[in-house]
This record gives C-alpha cells, structure tokens and sequence, in this order.
C-alpha cells in the first residue's frame, strides 16, 4: 500500500476550523462550533457531504501548497499549461475596537500569477451531516443557501451563472469569495477581504513573535505552536482535543473517535506547551471554562465536556460512508461516562502558574479555597479506586499507574497552591496524599524488569509510564529512570522511533498503529536521564511522520503513514515539550 498521509492543511479563527486539500477543496468545516454538524464533509462522504473547492481544469498541473509564514493563512499554488494561480485562505482573526474579532467567515482569494489558467468553482454547502441539501438563490453579487440552521452566503465577484452551473471559466484577474455563516457580508468585497487578509496574517505573526523558541527545532515548534492555538474555543476558553471525527487509528480498525471534545488530560499537555513557549493567556482563558465545570459539578468530574461544558455526550452512529470507506462514523463519545480519576490532579497541576507564576496578575487567587480543597476531596476519594485510564479501556477497570502519577502530581501542586498562601491545614493535607499516592505507586514496580508496569498487579506495560521520569516522579540522574525507560523501550519501542502505547489486546483486538504522542515522550524522557544524542536522532526520525505542511496525526506506521484524528493536539503538545526538553539540556551542557 502507499503512504497514507492527510494531504490537508487546516485554517481557523480560534470560532472554527476548516481543512483544505492540496485540491484547494474545504474537505471538512463544521459551524458554528466544532462540535457542529459540516457545513462541508466530504472528508467523511465524498458524494453527499459537499464541496467548496476552486480546481484547476487542467488536471495535470502541479501543486505546492503552503503557509504564510508563522501564521495560520494557507496558500495552495496551481503550476497548469496555461498558466498559474494561487488560491490564500483565511479564516479573519484580528483586533477590533481592543475586542478580539473571529468571525465565521472563510475568506478565499484567488491570486492571478501567471497566464490565464483556467478554473472551476463549485459550492455545494450541506445540513445535518449530509442530510439536508440546502436550495441556492442567485441575488446580484451573492449566491444564498436556504433551510441551514443560519444565514449562509456566498459574497463573490465570480460570474455567480459560473459557480452555480460549475462551469469553467477564465482567470484573467484575481478574485475573491467571501462564505459568511450568520451575519452576511455587507461592506465592499475586494476591499473587505484584503484588509481581513493582511490584518489576519498580521495578527498571527504578532503572537508568533511574543512567543520563547529555543533555537532547535524553531519551525517545528511555531507550525506545532500556532497548530494548538487553533484547538482552544475563545468564547469559553474550551480546549479539544481534534477538530475531526472517525478518523481510524488503522485502516478497518473500528477505532474511529469524535475528538471534537475538551479533555482535560489533552489540556494539561497542551497548556503544558503553551507555557515552555510564553504563552498564558490561554490558560487563563481556559480557567474559566474549569471554573464554571467546577462550579456545576456534583462529587465528580467527567473525563471531557463540550466546549460550552455540555456533559452528556451521547455517542450515536452517522450512516455515511467514513473516511476511505471506514465505518462506523461516530459522534459524541462515550468515554464522558467513565471514570478516568487522573483528571483531578490534572487540573491542580494546569491552575499552578496562575496561583504561583509572578508573572501572572491573576484577579481571582482567593478561588483557591473552593478548587483546590474540593479537587484534594476527590483525590483522596479515589486514591486506589480503579478507572478506565487514559486510554479509555471500555470493559476493563484497573488503578493505573498513570492515574496515580497524577495523584501524587495533583497533590505536590495543592501544596505549592497551599504554601503561597500560608495555609498550613491545605499543605499538610496535599503532603500526605502524595505520599500516599506514591506508596501506591511503587506497588506497580517489577524489580526483575526493573520497571513500572501499568496498573497495581497488572505485568503489561504501558507508554504513560514514561511521564514518571517527564514529571520528576523519577529522579533523572538515578538508575532507577534510565531502567524503567530502557525496558519500556525493549517491549514498546518500534522502527524509526515510533512507539506503541501498550502489546496487548484491547476492547477492539491488538493496536498495530503507534501512537505518536508516546515516541515524544520517549524522547523527552531520553533527554531528561542525560542522552541527548538519542533524543535527538530520535527526534529527528519522527518529523518524517507530519505531512507536507508539518502537521501530525494521532496515530502512525513505521511505513511512514499518518493515521487517527487530524491534527492531534497530543503530537504537537509532544513535539514542543521534547524540544524544549532537549534545548534546555544542551542549554546546561554548555554551561558547564
């Protein structure tokens, strides 16, 4: 078989997300969240789930396809016969009357660069995942889509006959397409769409250059950095974990989930990455969207929410096709109703910088004696209780290894909480339940192997055992870190740097696609016990495994593949975190 990669580079606004392909076709654009039904989804249908694509007639015409530099707008450039154009997709971002201003809107503007090639347009919007077809109404200088749940128009200044009837037809200037969802655009299109253009590219670039690089791996980190920002909700602070669904860890694996959901173990690493490189605004942001979670819960926090905090989740079966022909295609995901207890000490280690960091001005630190009390509850509640874990197991329940790592993480990070403002009852507290969790923790040791296997009496390993070195659970110039990492590498390491999560059969039979956030670990734990030299190498095999714009998939194969969801926040998180490990020890290398 050939090399499965998503030919697509993905845009947005921090309100949405569209994937382009290397055909210039919106492949998947859900609205208004990214929890809607696609307003665009031949991703998953490629007959009924519509189309926005501007394609070349000359079908033997090369294509490069690109960003502008250190921002989210996508170029995708046609070399035909006669002749050559770009297609600039923009998703508005800008400042507005010191407001942040994200409108649902996909910009499009096509750059006459050479000749006069010609080129087709087709626009064919969809409702309920392909259910509905909505009518089109021609007015003077906008095509009208009827029966959405919204306004959709098309603001163009194409011949509309041209894009109704799917005609070709000559570029002898640029053009522009302007796709509004709700309010329509009324100001001058031309004009109107350059400046949106420009002051999105500008707006990119601006958070790009605020941001800390090592100088390793720079454009990695920034395509990774500006990748992640994409996935956090502005509106409420929200972060998921994928903007797509059901796309399979294999092919006809069954193992096609909707990640379009805020988890907070995905949020950890993500705000985790976000402040190696500068950046807290989202995590204050995102603190408000715990806030109002906390607030509403009973005795117990899910392992996800929508990005409004909606609890229930309901995972139901689409009729479609799938992605290739891979079914079922879900939405909703049924892991909400699990017990995954690692999430309580993720959320303590998440809110630390905002109660310890000086940097931050954090008007709200007295919340302090709701949270942390009430998180320090649920830990001692479920210290030895088993989960799902983070690998969602669906029959099998155990006390992972991981969860109790987060105990014990969770717990350090009330104590320091606890310690800025001198509450001497929280500290004691927080100190003996991680104690508590680490004497559990060291149950899961097999002295023969010499390391720590993924569940109190459970002999399998798995990957999320490499955190207890990433995390400073393992001292990092001991013995004790360099085994654990070399027998997890002996059992779970694969060609070309990949890494299983675990060997063993699951709720769907034995995984064959690695997981790529697990080979990053890897390598963070490898610089963390002193081999940079492996770190490195390591590092360096695994950016084979993004695709032409430098974005990575969930899952991967040693064939050089990219499978699951697309992008996968885990994998960029991973990637910044391992470079950033590695600078910071090459950093102390040559100071000494």
């Amino acid at each position: 078989m050939p090399i499965h990669k998503y030919n697509m580079g993905v845009i947005g606004n921090c309100s949405y997300l569209a994937y382009i392909d290397t055909r210039a076709d919106v492949r998947w654009m859900c609205l208004p969240r990214f929890d809607s039904s696609f307003l665009f989804g031949s991703l998953l249908d490629d007959e009924n789930g519509g189309h926005f694509y501007i394609r070349p007639v000359d079908e033997a015409c090369t294509v490069r396809q690109y960003y502008v530099p250190n921002t989210n707008v996508l170029c995708t450039e046609f070399t035909c016969s006669d002749g050559r154009y770009l297609v600039k997709d923009c998703a508005p971002r800008m400042r507005i009357h010191d407001r942040q201003f994200r409108p649902l809107m996909l910009v499009r503007k096509i750059e006459l660069l050479e000749g006069e090639p010609a080129v087709r347009i087709c626009c064919q919007p969809r409702g309920d995942y392909g259910k509905l077809v909505p009518e089109s109404v021609m007015a003077s200088n906008h095509i009208r889509y009827l029966n959405l749940d919204q306004q959709v128009r098309l603001t163009t200044d194409v011949p509309l006959t041209y894009i109704q009837n799917e005609q070709s037809f000559v570029l002898d200037q640029d053009r522009y397409l302007v796709l509004t969802y709700g309010e329509p655009l009324e100001a001058p299109l031309q004009e109107t769409a350059d400046e949106f253009i420009r002051k999105t590219v500008n707006d990119w670039q601006s958070w790009i250059k605020s941001s800390y690089l090592p100088d390793i791996y720079q454009e990695e980190i920034i395509r990774s950095a500006l990748v992640l920002k994409l996935h956090q909700y502005e509106d409420t602070g929200g972060i998921i974990a994928s903007g797509s669904t059901s796309l399979p860890e294999f092919h006809d694996s069954t193992r096609n989930w909707d990640y379009r959901y805020c988890w907070f173990r995905d949020a950890h690493y993500t705000l985790r990455a976000f402040n190696q490189i500068g950046h807290f605004g989202e995590l204050e942001k995102y603190f408000d969207f715990i806030y109002n979670i906390l607030y509403h819960a009973d005795d117990f926090l899910q392992p996800l929410y929508s990005i409004s905090g909606d609890r229930k989740l309901y995972e139901v079966t689409l009729d479609l096709p799938g992605y290739q022909g891979n079914k079922p295609v879900r939405i909703g995901n049924k892991a909400y109703i699990q017990s995954q207890h690692d999430v309580y000490g993720q959320v303590l280690v998440n809110l630390l910088p905002l109660y310890t960091d000086k940097r931050l001005i954090f008007l709200k630190k007295e919340s302090y004696r709701k949270i942390v009390p009430w998180l320090l509850n649920q830990i001692e509640r479920t210290l030895s209780s088993p989960d799902s874990g983070l690998w969602e197991f669906r029959k099998e329940m155990q006390v992972h290894t991981y969860t109790l790592l987060f105990h014990w993480a969770g717990s350090r990070a009330a104590y320091k909480i606890g310690a800025i403002f001198k509450d001497q009852a929280l500290m004691e507290r927080a100190s003996r339940l991680a104690k508590a969790a680490a004497g559990l923790i060291e149950t899961t040791y097999d002295p023969v192997r010499k390391l720590y296997t993924q569940a109190i009496g459970s002999s399998n390993l798995d990957a999320s055992t490499l955190t207890m070195v990433t995390m400073d659970y393992l001292e990092h110039r001991g013995d004790v870190a360099k085994h654990h990492i070399s027998g997890l590498a002996k059992e779970l390491l694969s060609d070309k740097g990949l890494f299983y999560r675990y060997k063993h059969n699951d709720d769907f039979g034995f995984p064959e696609s690695t997981f790529l956030v697990c080979a990053f670990w890897y390598v963070d734990a490898l610089a963390c016990v002193g081999r940079i030299d492996d770190a490195r190498s390591n590092l360096d095999q695994l950016l084979q495994f993004s695709n032409h714009l430098g974005i990575f998939s969930e899952d991967a194969t040693t064939d050089g593949s990219q499978w699951g969801n697309f992008p996968q926040t885990y994998s960029h998180v991973g990637l910044i975190n391992a470079a950033c490990r590695i600078s910071r020890k090459l950093d102390k290398a040559d100071f000494l």
